[in-house]
């Protein structure tokens, strides 16, 4: 499946969606942290488009498929 094209917020709300909750924000960044062990940490990007390399990461790191990922946008 191809990547859908997204901003960091959208980004943070399908993440949201799979678990995450806000931690903190440094900068333009947003740091996501998972509810469960083991405590994963997402650092998304606040861009009005993320980066095609970014957001494939982001989903890797995540532990989720493309698809499950655009099912929560």
């Amino acid at each position: 499946m191809k990547l859908p094209v997204v901003s960091g917020r959208d980004a943070v709300n399908a993440f949201r969606k799979a678990g995450y909750e806000f931690d903190e924000q440094h900068g333009s960044h947003i740091i996501l942290r998972h509810a469960n062990p083991p405590h994963r940490r997402l650092s998304v990007p606040n861009h009005k488009e993320l980066a095609k390399g970014t957001l494939r990461t982001l989903i890797r790191e995540a532990g989720l498929t493309v698809e499950e990922f655009a099912g929560m946008l």
